[in-house]
């Protein structure tokens, strides 16, 4: 009986490193998909990295979407329905979203400097470490929002509902909930 010839040592070594290269390769691969910036607005869209600056999106519904890292600069979000969206390090800057609903969000580290954030309601929002310098909360609602670390300087509370969900903000109430 004749038996196969068993190949040299170094091409066996050489093969198997080769197979557990595309192995690697492979398993890295594997992952969140990318992002598509151009889907429409939607929920539970993939808009993570994307930039957004300055668009019109008023009324869309983003609930569930993934916005971590994205730009929403100058983006008019006007009774948006951010419910549930992962907003992690996003960027609102000067954005203009009053009546948003931002509820269970995760907006870590995000970045809402000079936004419009009139009667927006961020219920059981996670603000931890976000920026609002300069924000108008003006009759938000906070209600169970995490706010741990949040920068509120110059920031607008007059009338917003404060996270224990009774406590309203005196009407004068810049940077702090009085």
């Amino acid at each position: 009986m004749r038996t196969a010839p068993v190949p040299p040592l170094r091409l066996r070594i050489r093969s198997g490193i080769l197979a557990a290269a595309a192995a690697v390769l492979t398993v890295l691969s594997v992952g969140p998909a990318l992002a598509d910036c151009t889907e429409a607005a939607q929920p539970k869209v993939n808009w993570r990295r994307c930039s957004l600056e300055g668009q019109t999106l008023t009324g869309v519904d983003l609930s569930g979407a993934m916005l971590r890292d994205a730009t929403f600069q100058r983006t008019s979000l006007g009774e948006a329905k951010l419910t549930d969206a992962d907003g992690y390090r996003a960027k609102f800057i000067s954005a203009t979203a009053p009546g948003a609903v931002f509820d269970k969000a995760r907006l870590i580290e995000a970045d809402f400097t000079r936004a419009d954030l009139t009667g927006a309601s961020f219920r059981e929002a996670d603000l931890r470490n976000a920026k609002m310098v300069g924000a108008s909360l003006a009759r938000a609602d906070l209600t169970g929002a995490k706010l741990s670390g949040t920068d509120l300087r110059h920031a607008d509370l007059s009338g917003a509902r404060w996270t224990d969900g009774t406590h309203i903000c005196a009407e004068s109430s810049v940077g702090q909930c009085n």
